[in-house]
């Protein structure tokens, strides 16, 4: 059966598209290629998803950007260790039944959410009702959620 079995990309206008991957390299520590992007092969943990939210959700707050990031990582505090050498300020981490999450701007203004998938995954995704089952709930009033 031909079905969409993942997430195929993020692309995103950038004004200062050299100050923005510079950012993903020194923070996140993203290697990207010469022609400009990257490319990730699909990591033995974890699952792509494409939820919508409402309209009004404050979910991705507090970027006015109308999408979020969600990228996989397989040490959160590794990669929160790095982030608070680089000086960026990030909320987190929150645990759950779908692993850890954290969260941050990037230099444009979008939210990034890292994710540590648990070592096995759920058998099935949970339905969503109030936008994504990433979503762990209410928010916890630091500064990205």
């Amino acid at each position: 059966m031909a079905q969409v079995v993942g997430i195929g990309g993020v692309f995103i206008k950038i004004a200062d598209a050299d100050a923005w991957r510079n950012w993903y390299a020194q923070v996140l520590g993203v290697s990207f290629d010469d022609w400009g992007g990257v490319s990730f092969q699909h990591p033995d943990i974890g699952y792509g998803v494409l939820s919508p939210f409402p309209p009004d959700t404050d979910y991705f707050a507090p970027s006015a950007q109308p999408f979020m990031i969600n990228l996989i990582v397989d040490d959160l505090d590794g990669v929160l260790s790095r982030v608070r050498t680089s000086g960026v300020q990030w909320s987190g981490p929150e645990d759950n039944e779908y692993g850890r999450f954290a969260w941050l701007l990037d230099p444009a203004g979008i939210k990034v959410e890292l994710w540590q998938p648990p070592p096995a995954q759920p058998a099935a995704q949970p339905e969503a009702t109030t936008g994504s089952f990433l979503n762990p709930g209410p928010s916890s009033g630091s500064f990205l959620r």
